[in-house]
């Protein structure tokens, strides 16, 4: 497979009716609309068999992340440069306060950045967890998974891994940083363990390439405020982010630990293996994490992203305001919530 260097230093009758017969029941469960024919449909968020290649991700700022994917499949015809470099966007982003260098730092006022790639031949993978100074943890990820027989890096060991193979960095003064941030501990215990609603949004970015194989990538710079080494679900495979070359993928944003807990993408790639649509597949995995947790919707802050090897693509959020992006070789956009006003209890 070609990499980039980062410019900073088939089914029978029987299985179809049977796939009919399950989606058709779980519209049913989930109280959806019919299936819209064409694009997605903006109230349900539902797609059928579509355009190749095909480019799913995360909330507004994923858009220009998709649009550059667009542009590096377009050139290069990889889908892991695609991935990888359409999530450099976002983590170059000065202003975007949950993704790369720019992200809330955690109670110690260090940014600890998790990320992780998934690539659908030869079902691979890597990862880097509570990485400090890198610029493109996604890049790190991708070196973990090509040039190791590792799939996940962690702290300081990512980090050196990283410089290792020449990825851009920032200098990090951890050590000091610590030492204050012991000292005010005790008077902000109650502030570091707060969670807002605007700082746990990751880039999910999910790619369907022309020829049928997929991939996908997370990155985050977490929950803001967190404890110093606390990991979400972005570099978790199955968590954050999980791709099947047989089936399809999906990525997630939110609150991690209410995510990693059920394997929720792995849960949702299981789900459309079963026949579910994509939005359905979301949709179901939000009910069962919410039935567990015995908790609404809004107290979950969980949110998904999903694509099938059909090119059917889908979301759903407990979230209201969350909203994704899709883009294809006709057009890009970004969609609303198909469940921002379903009741998951």
């Amino acid at each position: 497979m070609d990499y980039v260097r980062p410019r900073y230093r088939t089914g029978s009758n029987m299985n179809m009716s049977r796939r009919k017969f399950v989606s058709h029941a779980t519209i049913g469960l989930l109280g959806g609309a019919a299936v819209s024919r064409g694009h997605a449909d903006d109230a349900t968020g539902k797609s059928e068999p579509g355009q190749k290649p095909l480019i799913v991700s995360t909330w507004p700022f994923g858009k220009p992340a998709n649009d550059r994917a667009l542009r590096i499949l377009q050139q290069t015809g990889s889908i892991l440069d695609a991935v990888e470099q359409g999530i450099w966007v976002t983590e170059s982003d000065a202003k975007n306060s949950s993704v790369g260098l720019s992200g809330t730092p955690n109670a110690a006022g260090v940014v600890q950045l998790d990320s992780c790639i998934m690539y659908g031949p030869g079902h691979k993978a890597g990862s880097v967890a509570a990485i400090e100074g890198i610029v493109h943890p996604i890049s790190a990820a991708r070196r973990v998974m090509e040039k190791t027989r590792n799939v996940m890096l962690a702290g300081e060991g990512a980090r050196m891994f990283a410089l290792e193979q020449g990825l851009e960095s920032v200098p990090v003064h951890s050590r000091r940083l610590y030492r204050e941030w012991e000292r005010r501990r005790m008077a902000e215990r109650k502030r570091s363990s707060k969670v807002g609603k605007q700082n746990h949004d990751t880039i999910s970015l999910l790619v369907l390439g022309a020829d049928g194989n997929l991939a996908g990538g997370c990155s985050t710079s977490g929950l803001g405020h967190k404890l110093p080494g606390r990991v979400g679900d972005s570099p978790i495979v199955g968590s954050g982010l999980y791709v099947d070359n047989e089936v399809g993928a999906a990525g997630a944003t939110g609150l991690g630990e209410n995510i990693m807990r059920y394997c929720a993408t792995f849960l949702i790639v299981e789900l459309m293996r079963q026949g579910l649509h994509p939005t359905e597949a979301c949709m179901a995995a939000i009910r069962r994490i919410a039935r567990a947790e015995n908790r609404s919707g809004d107290d979950l802050a969980i949110n998904f992203v999903a694509l099938d090897k059909q090119g059917r693509y889908g979301a759903a959020g407990t979230n209201k305001g969350f909203r994704y992006a899709v883009t294809t070789l006709s057009e890009s956009r970004v969609l609303p919530n198909p469940a921002a006003s379903v009741a998951f209890r």
